[in-house]
């Protein structure tokens, strides 16, 4: 059912949303561990050439792609198809998009959950107990699936409320707001992170370039975040471009959407780095460094739960504006396809998403299937989509018309990019995502059958 869409009352609410959707906790966390797992500087120069050669491109045909029928991502790319004589089929984009985005959401808002109930444990003094040598399951407000589902509850009710109170009601005021907190925040933590600690083994780190520390893995791990740093594949920019107005320049915007992104991924590093070599971690920890050892470097800090406090605050809301971002792109094709109203919609989805988190807390694997359904398979097969209807199918007129303030030349670049490198890229994340996780869950059942 087609229904009016509302259009962002001003740029700046547009760029910050979008931004807001793209800034999430990929910035802050899987970034700087993918640097340190991947040797630093080299990971750095590849993931840059990356996002010019393979996100930017998708995430402006998105945009294009919303705007031009201004529906929801699966009535868009339906409605396109038909316009242009082709299968209504083509919504198949939309819903991989729609579909990874609620797959995505459901084990997002458990991690968004933690990162508040560190934020709150951080003020309340909790953290001496991990630099009094205690682990993260001794901490009262994080302790257990009770907890777990507790603290992913309340980030779903608030996300809901958000996004059932509208584009300007609810979206627009939350992101106009939180989004400038969130880059004043940013830089002031990196501002002391770099006062305060090992500031030239982190810039020394990130910066000084070492090629010939690159292989094809660093390359591939690279390729990988700049896709999923800039959210594309998610069907969320095809939404949030069916908000545009026809004036907007979308060249323009999408490249401070994933400039900004890039920054902010960058920023966090020297934000964390500095910490990380100040006080003898590995940079290569991963996901633990996030949320077992900062919180007791924390902890050992002089006004070290305030410093503790803020850094979980500032992830908070980058993972809040994502999952609002999220949730209204489901949300969207609710309303469309099955006629509820905005409300009715947001408050269906998200106590779904909410019954399949509860799932993932009780049963671990079902989660780290999630995870690679949605970000091994759903995704890059949506930016293939993607890629495949921008460049191949709709009409080089069409996506001139809806880039018309974009030159001659750089619209030709982006045709190239975006029917060859871009597509052969993606290409490549979906077969190694799928090649990786059939090696590893084979190796996990020749383990099992073995005794090892």
């Amino acid at each position: 059912m087609a229904v009016a869409t509302p259009q962002w009352a001003s740029r700046f609410a547009f760029l910050m949303a979008a931004i807001g959707s793209a800034v999430g906790l990929g910035n802050l966390w899987r970034f700087p561990f993918q640097a340190g797992q991947n040797g630093g500087s080299a990971f750095v120069i590849i993931y840059l050439v990356c996002v010019i050669i393979v996100a930017y491109p998708i995430l402006i045909a998105e945009l294009a792609i919303g705007r031009h029928k201004g529906l929801s991502a699966v009535g868009s790319t339906r409605q396109l198809a038909l316009d242009i004589g082709k299968s209504r089929n083509w919504a198949i984009v939309g819903w991989v998009g729609v579909i990874a985005s609620f797959f995505i959401l459901t084990t997002y808002s458990i991690i968004a959950g933690q990162v508040l109930a560190y934020a709150v444990m951080s003020v309340s003094g909790e953290f001496a107990q991990l630099a009094a040598g205690g682990t993260a399951e001794t901490l009262s407000l994080y302790a257990g699936p009770t907890h777990a589902l507790l603290w992913h509850t309340l980030f779903m009710v608030v996300t809901i409320l958000i996004v059932s109170a509208g584009l300007h009601g609810g979206i627009e005021r939350v992101v106009t707001i939180l989004m400038p907190v969130f880059f004043v925040m940013l830089a002031g933590m990196c501002v002391y992170a770099l006062t305060t600690g090992a500031a030239k083994d982190a810039i020394r780190y990130l910066f000084a370039p070492d090629f010939s520390a690159l292989t094809p893995t660093i390359v591939l791990a690279a390729l990988g975040q700049a896709f999923f740093s800039i959210g594309v594949g998610a069907a969320i920019m095809i939404t949030y471009g069916s908000f545009l107005p026809k004036e907007e320049h979308i060249g323009g915007s999408g490249a401070i959407i994933a400039g900004s992104d890039t920054m902010v991924a960058i920023v966090a590093g020297l934000m964390i780095f500095p910490i990380v070599f100040a006080h003898g971690l590995d940079p290569a920890a991963g996901s633990g460094l996030i949320f077992g050892a900062l919180p007791a470097v924390f902890a050992g800090m002089p006004a070290g739960s305030i410093v503790g406090g803020l850094f979980f605050f500032l992830a908070f809301i980058a993972a809040l504006t994502t999952s609002i971002s999220i949730l209204i792109t489901v949300s969207a094709v609710i309303v469309e396809e099955l006629g509820l109203n905005r409300i009715k919609s947001a408050f269906a989805v998200g106590v779904l998403v909410w019954i399949v988190g509860a799932a993932t807390v009780m049963f671990s694997e079902l989660s780290s299937w999630l995870d690679f359904l949605s970000g091994s398979v759903l995704l890059p097969l949506c930016g293939l989509l993607v890629a495949a209807l921008a460049g191949w199918v709709v009409p080089r007129n069409i996506m001139r018309n809806e880039l018309s303030g974009t030159s001659d030349g750089l619209f030709k670049f982006w045709r190239v990019l975006i029917r060859y490198l871009a597509t052969i890229a993606i290409a490549l994340i979906l077969l190694l995502g799928i090649d990786e996780k059939l090696n590893f869950g084979l190796n996990q059942l020749i383990a099992r059958l073995t005794g090892a």
